[in-house]
């Protein structure tokens, strides 16, 4: 864990410092660079307390390593059987923010940069679909310029042999799903990238599995560790008073040869 935090956070930092040059963002805490530094952090600091507390024996650090890992468990297993049980209103929530990503799409670096990828490794375009790119004002039928009514070049059907054409998405907004499909992706990513899942369901159950049996064994292995620690205590504290007695006995012992008794 300690490792793997240590790498997440250097990522993120990287990332973070990459990010600065080119740096458009209106909110930090929506960029990716900072959720990885974040969670490299709480990482990073969970682990130490783990580390720390089994190289001291320490009980009380040992307990709170346990529940911190036990309770960010739970949150992860929660949110996901809420998002399974809501999945209609979390596609939707997902197709919200990518709405209002597209908003920004050119002066967000990151989400432009993360939008792109997913529509071109996806075959996909928009959130929903590829009428939702009319929320940018530049890609808007009601915009001035030569973007209106059109989708970013990486929305375009187009094989690895192909040149890119950047202005094969213009004029697309407007038209029939039918009329499109060759020249587009009509499927938005948020259904892609839910069926891809679904097709690498085998792939998506390892991933899981490598995040979740983890901190799964953390909190078991915590749980036996603190109740040996504990075993351990009390057979000290018992030894301790043992010792007190068997030190006490002969001592009262003596003191009742001494003892004088009234004639």
């Amino acid at each position: 864990f300690q490792v793997i935090g240590a790498l997440v956070l250097a990522v993120g930092i990287y990332a973070e410092v990459e990010r600065q040059k080119y740096k458009t963002l209106e909110s930090a805490f929506l960029a990716p660079a900072i959720i990885l530094i974040l969670l490299g952090i709480i990482m990073f600091l969970v682990s130490f307390v783990g580390v720390l507390a089994s190289l001291r024996d320490n009980l009380c650090l040992l307990q709170a390593f346990m529940y911190i890992l036990g309770i960010c468990l739970l949150i992860e297993l929660t949110g996901g059987v809420v998002a399974l049980i809501f999945r209609n209103q979390t596609i939707n929530f997902l197709n919200d923010n990518i709405r209002r990503g597209i908003e920004n799409y050119y002066d967000d670096l990151d989400f432009k940069n993360i939008m792109d990828s997913v529509q071109k490794q996806f075959k996909c375009c928009g959130g929903e679909d590829y009428r939702d790119w009319s929320q940018n004002v530049y890609h808007n039928c009601a915009a001035p310029g030569p973007l209106a009514c059109g989708v970013p070049y990486t929305c375009c059907v187009t094989n690895k042999t192909d040149i890119v054409n950047t202005m094969c998405g213009y004029k697309t907004i407007d038209k029939e799903r039918l009329s499109v499909q060759h020249v587009i992706y009509v499927r938005g990513c948020t259904n892609a990238v839910l069926i891809w899942f679904l097709d690498n369901y085998s792939i998506m159950a390892g991933v899981l599995l490598g995040i979740l049996l983890p901190q799964f064994l953390g909190v078991l292995l915590s749980l036996l560790y603190i109740t040996r620690v504990e075993d351990i205590i009390t057979e000290h504290k018992l030894s301790e008073r043992l010792f007190e007695e068997q030190r006490s006995a002969p001592e009262f012992a003596g003191a009742g040869c001494c003892m004088c008794y009234p004639g």
